[in-house]
């Protein structure tokens, strides 16, 4: 259902730096925002990654698995959140209604 992509720091891709999950179509993106050390919906920034050709050497798409994987690595142990909770970030594009 959702693309997933591990981000690397380098070209040399030695071990993920980030991971980006994707819904295409309508558009959605979550990543892990170090900053904030929270997942986040943020598709401006994710389409601007991954279609820049510039970093093309940078990520690698992977499965769900793999992503899972990632995501503990990159958080410190903060699980990748279920299909269900994306889907559920994407419908309200990161924002719910008060009392939601």
């Amino acid at each position: 259902m959702y693309s997933y992509y591990a981000i690397f720091a380098t070209d040399e891709r030695l071990e993920p730096a980030g991971l980006i999950v994707m819904d295409a179509g309508p558009g959605h993106a979550l990543l892990w925002d170090h900053r904030l050390r929270a997942w986040a919906y943020n598709p401006d920034l994710a389409v601007g990654f991954l279609d820049d050709y510039r970093n093309d050497e940078r990520q690698e798409r992977v499965d769900r698995a793999a992503a899972e994987r990632i995501a503990r690595d990159i958080t410190g142990g903060e699980e990748l959140p279920d299909e269900e909770t994306i889907g559920w970030v994407f419908r309200w594009r990161g924002r719910p209604p008060q009392g939601d």
